[in-house]
């Protein structure tokens, strides 16, 4: 008798091991959830722990789940639906764009956005100065580099198996530092008050600018192959163009890929409009 009381405790002794095998929940707040996973489900997890009957099944949101360890040591990692790059396989997250009225403004401007994860972009513009409409006869010549990390609006609230209807698509804000260099024909006038004559002169100035601004804007995708970009910014800038005594009867602020007033007050403004093609 003696082996089988052996043979029906070890097996008894299997069966409860078995019963009370423990996997691990591992919720986004750190706690840990010793239990026995019973499904996996499209939103949540059902588990039963091993202080409660078995028929007692307990369920927990997906997105509260940082992720499960099983038993055997195997892990399962889980994100949310709305920052899931598993979701946004189809979506194409490269754009070409142009500043569609750049030309009419003395430059053209092309720009390059790529998606880094889900509410997250790079984006850097090249503007070439001189390229498009010669604005009052200035005949300019030059270019422009613009670099911004755009951080697209997620919503205000969450609902279960949300996620963005394209990985590019929404409002954003997008802090942005930019740099310039032109040369310009610039016309001043010189007043000779012995005389009381005006000289009216022409020169050319080169400029040095720079700007750092937020810039806000909205972007729409369509058919996962046309971008419309429409944006305005506003921030700090500097420019080496310096009026002395003459006064510069072409000197607006304009630089071209941004406005820039006054030194001795140096506040910077950009809008545009910038449509593209969307690339994989």
């Amino acid at each position: 008798m003696k082996p089988v009381f052996l043979i029906t405790l070890f097996a008894a002794m299997l069966l409860s091991s078995s019963l009370f095998a423990q996997d691990m929940i591992l919720k986004k707040n750190n706690e840990l959830i010793k239990c026995k996973i019973k499904e996996i489900g499209l939103d949540e997890i059902k588990y039963s722990l091993p202080e409660y009957s078995q028929d007692v099944i307990f369920s927990i949101d997906k997105d509260d789940i940082d992720k499960i360890i099983f038993e055997n040591g195997k892990e399962m990692e889980f994100q949310k639906n709305m920052t899931n790059p598993e979701n946004y396989k189809e979506n194409k997250k490269n754009i070409l764009k142009i500043d569609f009225l750049s030309p009419l403004t003395g430059n053209t401007t092309f720009a390059y956005e790529r998606s880094l994860r889900p509410g997250r972009s790079m984006e850097a513009s090249l503007g070439i100065i001189g390229l498009g409409n010669n604005i009052d006869d200035e005949n300019a010549g030059g270019a422009f580099l613009k670099v911004g990390y755009k951080f697209i609006k997620d919503p205000d609230f969450y609902l279960r198996g949300m996620r963005y209807a394209h990985i590019l698509k929404g409002g954003y804000i997008k802090p942005e530092i930019a740099f310039g260099f032109f040369s310009r024909d610039v016309w001043r006038y010189n007043y000779d008050p012995y005389s009381s004559y005006y000289d009216y002169q022409t020169s050319r100035s080169e400029v040095f600018s720079g700007t750092l601004q937020l810039i806000f804007g909205k972007q729409w995708v369509f058919d996962n192959a046309f971008a419309v970009d429409l944006y305005a910014g506003v921030g700090y800038g500097f420019s080496s163009e310096n009026t002395g005594n003459d006064y510069y009867y072409n000197n607006s602020g304009y630089h071209y890929g941004y406005m820039i007033a006054d030194n001795s007050f140096p506040i910077s403004f950009s809008s545009g409009l910038k449509i593209g093609y969307l690339f994989k």
